[in-house]
């Protein structure tokens, strides 16, 4: 409906591909994060009340958390289940939970990542530093081993006194307590290092699936003879380093705005030994500005924009790079069909698309659509 209403697409039905469904419909988030909260919601009696709460925030605010009780049906069954003993450690050992009006209060967040391929788990305990030094760190290692024994990958203890409402849950001085800070991930035979600090994707299985397609629908034909093939928006390069696996011919470039990304990404190609591949931080129309050089030798581009799709002005630099096809994966599909509407104007037919549901039980829905130059 969008792609015909927004985008302009009027046969928008007769070009869906496939509607590619996750894998798993429940557990099927990689990361979750926990709050604890100074202020308790009561669901039932919808009133909130001073104590000590560890779970999610109130829908549609920031100050009051409803207690964990059992699993939420999104993450891992082991952990959640035993939400209320985490809680209870703190509670009884006479820890504070963070009050966001007060700015005060030591317990602040529980931020847990989990690798699917080795069932393992990253803990990650964020406190400030007000009671610190009566924290009983070997106990709550200990704790935490007992739910989840040889699943714990590593503990970490991050200490953070920004009394902002949302910090980053990984500034701040950290300690390892037990194990290592990252995991290792697979996806499409690649491995990737999972840090705190790392973004990757929230539904790994299902973005397998979604990668599978984009990948599909980049080598339907030959790559052809231009030397160059781009991912815009690389993130932290999983596309790049998929391409670059199966094009060895090719020198692949990836362009992304955050550091921080650009370098997980050259860490985990270093970790997969490819090296037909760059990566730059930078602004995607920047570094299509700075570098025009690359205008006719692009036969083929992939872009993975955030939400608000691909700004005007970039998008026309994009377009001036005159690729014979583009590959577009949008996490929104309203902002993907206004895009459509630019591509079309200056000769790129859509050819197809295909859905991917990367959130089961949500309304957020995944694209990624093949375009051709006429």
């Amino acid at each position: 409906e969008l792609f015909r209403r927004i985008g302009k697409i009027a046969d928008a039905e007769d070009k869906l591909d496939e509607f590619i469904s996750s894998p798993a419909l429940y557990h099927y988030r990689n990361k979750m994060e926990y709050s604890f909260s100074a202020v308790v919601y009561d669901r039932e009696k919808d009133e909130e009340y001073e104590g000590f709460a560890l779970g999610f925030k109130k829908r549609g605010q920031w100050l009051s958390v409803e207690p964990m009780q059992k699993d939420s049906g999104l993450f891992d069954k082991q952990l959640e289940d035993r939400m209320p003993d985490i809680q209870r450690f703190f509670s009884e050992a006479g820890h504070s939970g963070w009050h966001a009006k007060k700015h005060s209060g030591f317990c602040r967040f529980l931020t847990v990542k989990k690798s699917f391929r080795d069932d393992t788990l990253l803990v990650n305990l964020t406190t400030s530093g007000s009671e610190v030094k009566r924290f009983d760190k070997a106990g709550f290692t200990a704790l935490m081993q007992n739910i989840l024994g040889n699943r714990l990958a590593g503990l970490l203890h991050t200490v953070n006194d920004d009394p902002g409402d949302r910090p980053n849950t990984t500034d701040g001085t950290r300690e390892i307590l037990l194990g290592k800070p990252e995991l290792i991930e697979s996806i499409c035979g690649l491995k990737f290092r999972i840090s705190p600090e790392s973004f990757f994707q929230t539904n790994p299985q299902s973005a397998e699936r979604l990668y599978t397609k984009a990948l599909d629908y980049v080598f339907e034909k030959d790559l052809g003879e231009k030397p160059v093939v781009l991912d815009l928006f690389s993130g932290t390069g999983t596309i790049t380093q998929l391409l670059a696996q199966r094009s060895q011919d090719k020198t692949i470039i990836g362009v992304e705005i955050v550091p921080e990304a650009v370098e997980d990404a050259r860490s985990t190609a270093a970790l997969n030994g490819l090296d037909n591949l760059d990566f730059y931080a930078n602004d995607v129309g920047k570094f299509l500005l700075e570098n025009p050089h690359y205008t006719g030798k692009i036969g083929t581009l992939i872009m993975d924009p955030p939400r608000a799709g691909i700004a005007p002005k970039t998008l026309r630099k994009v377009i001036r790079l005159d690729a014979e096809r583009m590959v577009y994966i949008s996490c929104n599909p309203a902002t993907q069909a206004r895009d459509m509407v630019t591509l079309q104007e200056q000769g790129y037919q859509l050819k197809k698309y295909s859905l991917v549901d990367q959130f089961p039980h949500t309304a957020h829905i995944e694209s990624v659509a093949l375009f051709e130059k006429a």
